[in-house]
C-alpha cells in the first residue's frame, strides 16, 4: 500500500525553558481548527475510494487544506491548498510538484510563474462539509446564535472578550456545530467564513490586523466572486450582511481527489 501523509500546519506552543529566556516548541498543538479539517476531509473520502489496491511503497505526502504550500516538498501531491501571503517566496523550495487542485487562481498564477502544470481547478476542501457530513446540514437547521465571531487565531488576543467570540482552537466538532447553529458568521477565520459558506450561512469577512489578504482574496476568487469587501469592525460586518454566495461546482475538485495515492489508510504529518 503507498504511505501516505496527510501534511496540516500544527506545531506545538512554545514553552519557556527555567533560568532562560529561551523557548522552546514542547508545549500542546495549537489546534486551530481549520487548519486540522485537511486530514479529516481525506479521512471521510478514503472509503469512496474504488479500483485495485496498489502495492507501491513508495511514501507520499498530500497538503490538502490551509495556506500550507510552502511546506510542500519535490514530489508532493496538492489538493486544494494555497499560498500564505506572509510567507516570502524564497521560502517556497520546491521545484515539482503533482497538483490536482488549489485554492483559487491567486495560488494558480503563483505555480504558474515557476514553471509548474496547475489545471484550473479550484475550491478549499473545507466546502465540501457538508457534502461529506451530512449532520452539518442537520445541525443548520437547529439555529442557536444570532452572531457568531470567528477570529483569526491572530486576532483572538484582540477580540476574546466579546461573548460571541468563537474561540477557533476550541474542539473542531464544537467550532463545526458554533458556525452551522449560527444565523450569521462574521470574522478574520477564513475557513470560519468557508464553513458558514458552504452551510448557506451568511457570512462577512472582517480586516484582520495580522493576515495578509491573499489567501482571502485566493478564496473570494475560486469560488466565483471578482470583489468581496472586508469589514473594518464586528459591527460594520454585522451592517453589512453577508457577502454575495458561492458560485462554485464540487465535482471538479472531488473528480480531482487524488485516489491513486493510495486505496485505504494514511498517516497524518502534523508541522
Amino acid at each position: 500500500m503507498p504511505n501516505v501523509s496527510v501534511v496540516h500546519w500544527n506545531p506545538r506552543q512554545p514553552v519557556g525553558l527555567p533560568f532562560t529566556s529561551r523557548r522552546v516548541r514542547l508545549g500542546r498543538r495549537v489546534n486551530n481548527f481549520g487548519d486540522l479539517l485537511g486530514p479529516l476531509i481525506v479521512s471521510a473520502l478514503r472509503p469512496r475510494l474504488d479500483g485495485r489496491p496498489q502495492f507501491s511503497r513508495v511514501r507520499r505526502r498530500l497538503l490538502a487544506v490551509g495556506s500550507i504550500l510552502h511546506l510542500a516538498r519535490d514530489g508532493d501531491c496538492v489538493w486544494g491548498t494555497g499560498v500564505n501571503g506572509k510567507i516570502q517566496e524564497f521560502e517556497y523550495t520546491f521545484r515539482e510538484l503533482d497538483v490536482r487542485a488549489v485554492r483559487g487562481p491567486l495560488t494558480r498564477d503563483f505555480l504558474l510563474s515557476r514553471g509548474l502544470n496547475v489545471e484550473e481547478t479550484y475550491g478549499d476542501p473545507a466546502l465540501l462539509t457538508p457534502i461529506i457530513f451530512p449532520w452539518l446540514e442537520e445541525a443548520s437547521k437547529q439555529k442557536k446564535h444570532k452572531i457568531t465571531i470567528v477570529p483569526n487565531l491572530n486576532d483572538l488576543p484582540m477580540i476574546e472578550h466579546d461573548e460571541r467570540v468563537l474561540d477557533p482552537r476550541s474542539p473542531l466538532e464544537v467550532c463545526l456545530n458554533r458556525i452551522a447553529q449560527s444565523e450569521r458568521v462574521v470574522g478574520s477565520s477564513l475557513h470560519g467564513i468557508i464553513i458558514a459558506e458552504a452551510l448557506g450561512i451568511p457570512a462577512r469577512l472582517i480586516k484582520s490586523s495580522v493576515e495578509d489578504s491573499f489567501k482571502y482574496a485566493d478564496y473570494y476568487l475560486g469560488t466565483g466572486r471578482t470583489a468581496f469587501r472586508p469589514a473594518s469592525s464586528v459591527k460594520e460586518a454585522v451592517d453589512l450582511g453577508g457577502e454575495p454566495p458561492v458560485v462554485w461546482d464540487p465535482e471538479p475538485l472531488l473528480r480531482a481527489f487524488p485516489t491513486d495515492l493510495w486505496i485505504k489508510g494514511a498517516r497524518n504529518e502534523s508541522r
